[in-house]
Order: C-alpha cells, then sequence, then structure tokens
C-alpha cells in the first residue's frame, strides 16, 4: 500500500511540476476556506429561520437623514471676472 502511495506522489509531482504544485496547493485551500465559511453560513441562516426571534423595527421616514444635495457652483464667464 504505501509503495502506491509513494507511487502517485511521484506521478503528481512529474505530472504538474514543482512549479505549479504550490499554487495548487494555495488555490485548494482558500477553496477548501470559502466552502467552509459558505456550509457554517447556511447552518447559522436555518438556525435563524428554525428559532422565531423578534422581528426587526422599520426604520419611519421621518426619523431617517434627509439626502445630501450639493449646490451647483456659481460660474463667472472669463470676460467678466476682475484681474488681479
Amino acid at each position: 500500500m504505501s509503495e502506491w502511495i509513494i507511487v502517485a506522489i511521484v506521478g503528481v509531482v512529474l505530472l504538474f511540476s514543482a512549479k505549479k504544485l504550490p499554487d495548487m496547493a494555495r488555490g485548494l485551500g482558500q477553496s477548501m476556506r470559502i466552502f467552509k465559511a459558505e456550509t457554517r453560513g447556511m447552518k447559522e441562516d436555518d438556525e435563524r429561520a428554525k428559532s422565531p426571534g423578534p422581528a426587526p423595527k422599520p426604520v419611519e421616514a421621518s426619523r431617517a437623514d434627509p439626502p445630501v444635495v450639493e449646490k451647483p457652483r456659481e460660474t463667472v464667464p472669463d470676460e467678466t471676472r476682475k484681474a488681479d
């Protein structure tokens, strides 16, 4: 059994070359982290859906901040500017 593992490792090194293996391992690690985070998020979503909690209160329109509107700057034609 151990001989087959060594043969498989040597085959992978020869097939993908030693330069590409670190990049492949890094990509695999990132993929595993993303997969783990997504499954954890799905479990949390399921738990939140099962447990009835207080509903969030809607924001009242009168309490919301008004949108900021910038006033356009006045432009003065070159002919009417005073020379300094």
